[in-house]
């Protein structure tokens, strides 16, 4: 066993590299091919534990597919970790600095450490609707209804003016009771509302795709706080819908994203070992 997963490893190493659109292409399962656009660009993202081939979603996420874009080819300025201002291609020579089995891998980060991107900010290219969130109940998501719970217990603040440990302990039976109201309004509710409430904003006429294994999405800290960190899941992760814009999917190479995510990896999910991204290509036409 230990050695085939060597093998599987010097393997994936070895990948080939595509030069052209149409190599690339060549490597595109059928599958996958059938539900390619033809006019969207590719990403090839050359690693130290092999190729990741990308379909970049510009009919979905122009903006952000764009940002993409020029970070790689090194035609957008950035931010450097010096702070000074720098234009080469960005993500050249950074590292996947979270990894987490059946879950996702993330990279793009400048410092490596998960605090670090351009030097700014842009919005998110998410429509709820093309996704469903207008018909999903709160109440049928855990993670959603953990939501509810953040916002009701800001709402009881507000609204009782709790400052301090000492005001919850005057009003604890009046928040309690204001608590369990404010937590049942939300039940009936989408989870476009929901995340409405939150902050986000939703744009129409975008056809907007899923979290579903292979997606490539933007990561942020919230609302339209995105910059040059993705992450590629390695599973069906729908709760993240409506709050990560999805870019992209994986054409070829996800089973390198699934090697990447079992790596061994210290108590924040960073790898002990770097996996590089040492070069990442755009194939346009």
């Amino acid at each position: 066993m230990r050695f085939s997963f060597l093998v599987l490893l010097l393997c994936l190493g070895c990948s080939k590299v595509p030069k052209t659109k149409a190599e690339a292409l060549q490597a595109i399962p059928d599958y996958r091919q059938k539900l390619r656009r033809e006019d969207n660009p590719l990403a090839v993202l050359e690693t130290s534990m092999g190729v990741i081939t990308i379909e970049l979603y510009r009919h979905a996420a122009p903006e952000t597919t764009a940002n993409f874009i020029g970070l790689a080819r090194g035609e957008k300025e950035f931010t450097d970790k010096d702070g000074s201002k720098a234009k080469r291609p960005y993500y050249d020579g950074l590292i996947f600095h979270r990894v987490i089995p059946n879950f996702m891998i993330q990279g793009g980060d400048i410092r490596g450490d998960g605090t670090g991107g351009p030097g700014y900010q842009f919005a998110d290219e998410i429509n709820a609707k093309a996704l469903g969130l207008d018909k999903i109940k709160v109440a049928s998501s855990p993670m959603a209804l953990q939501e509810v719970q953040q916002l009701a217990r800001s709402e009881v603040f507000r609204k009782l003016n709790i400052r301090s440990q000492d005001d919850l302990n005057a009003k604890r039976k009046q928040a309690e009771a204001l608590f369990a109201l404010e937590q049942e309004k939300w039940k009936n509710k989408s989870l476009e509302e929901l995340y409405t409430a939150r902050g986000f904003r939703y744009l129409p006429n975008l056809a907007s795709e899923s979290n579903t294994r292979g997606a490539v999405a933007m990561a942020n800290s919230g609302p339209n706080t995105n910059g040059s960190q993705f992450f590629i899941n390695v599973a069906d992760n729908t709760y993240l819908d409506g709050k990560h814009t999805v870019f992209g999917r994986v054409l070829a190479g996800l089973e390198v994203a699934d090697a990447i995510a079992q790596v061994e990896r210290d108590a924040r999910d960073r790898p002990k070992k770097d996996v590089v991204i040492r070069k990442v290509t755009i194939l346009d036409i």
